[in-house]
């Protein structure tokens, strides 16, 4: 990927979505352009109108932490932002080495982490990458998407699932909102890794089958997502609300492990152990504790 391009449009996204009155001017009321003007970015930020605008059409590198620190207050980026404009001024640099990222074609989990997944029998746990390849999975979870593994001649991968499958729109309840964290999740992988061809392909192939995929990219949105609950509709056990958690992986840079969890005694709980069932009998495992007279 063109890390200069992916530079000026983010910083020229950003500068669109904030108001003068946000940050103490005046609206006035002959302005031609969506949010502030590149005059007034480089004022709040202290820097030069010249120097922002070699900034802005993509020449990040070399930039300071402090000169990247006064534009993320500049232009009120959040946190998740703020991680985006470090990462794409980290690629630019000439001395930047890529992330070490593993292929996912021939990515063998560790026997260790299987055990460590195939340990939580509770809740699906899987291991994916910034491309949203499923490359390790407890049985629940293999259960839990198990449409993403019926997608002819592909390997499982959340985000061809969202935007090509059409069974996705009723697995996610919120379509909307899944898409966009879906799209936020490859838009950050590709600010720390612009050079990756496997993210790069991944891209392309969505761009181009989906507009929906399309209007969401040339948005440029970044967020954190790391915890919180999700509402799916498994086509096996019906609606379920899920906790999840996901958590970097220290002994493999770029990996997620993510576990997701329902309330106990709740319906999803119940329904989370319907399908700990069905699975049991379709992969021949067993997924979780039997339940007791006393459980019930």
């Amino acid at each position: 990927m063109d890390n200069r391009a992916e530079v000026r449009e983010f910083l020229i996204s950003r500068r669109a979505q904030v108001a003068p009155g946000q940050v103490g001017l005046p609206a006035g009321s002959n302005r031609r352009v969506k949010g502030l003007r590149r005059s007034e970015v480089a004022t709040l930020a202290g820097l030069s109108v010249e120097y922002y605008t070699r900034l802005e059409r993509g020449a990040i590198s070399g930039a300071s932490p402090q000169v990247l620190e006064s534009l993320a207050r500049a232009l009120n980026l959040d946190d998740a932002e703020r991680a985006h404009l470090f990462d794409l001024a980290h690629a630019a640099s000439p001395v930047a080495r890529p992330p070490r990222r593993r292929n996912s074609k021939s990515y063998v989990p560790h026997q260790s982490l299987q055990w460590a997944l195939d340990a939580v029998t509770a809740g699906p746990a899987f291991v994916r990458n910034g491309r949203m390849d499923l490359l390790a999975v407890n049985p629940l979870a293999r259960a839990f998407y198990n449409d993403c593994y019926d997608m002819p001649g592909q390997a499982p991968n959340i985000a061809r699932f969202t935007f090509l499958d059409d069974r996705a729109h009723e697995f996610y309840p919120d379509w909307d909102a899944f898409a966009e964290v879906t799209v936020s999740i490859l838009r950050t992988e590709a600010g720390r890794d612009p050079h990756n061809k496997e993210l790069h392909d991944l891209i392309g192939e969505l761009s181009t089958r989906s507009e929906e995929f399309r209007t969401r990219w040339g948005a440029h949105n970044v967020r954190h997502h790391g915890t919180g609950f999700k509402t799916f509709n498994h086509p096996i056990v019906g609606e379920m609300t899920l906790a999840f958690e996901g958590l970097e992986m220290a002994a493999e840079p770029g990996l997620t492990l993510t576990i997701y969890a329902a309330e106990p005694g709740s319906p999803s709980a119940e329904r989370l152990q319907l399908l700990a069932s069905w699975a049991a009998s379709e992969y021949g495992v067993q997924l979780a504790p039997e339940r007791t007279v006393a459980d019930s």
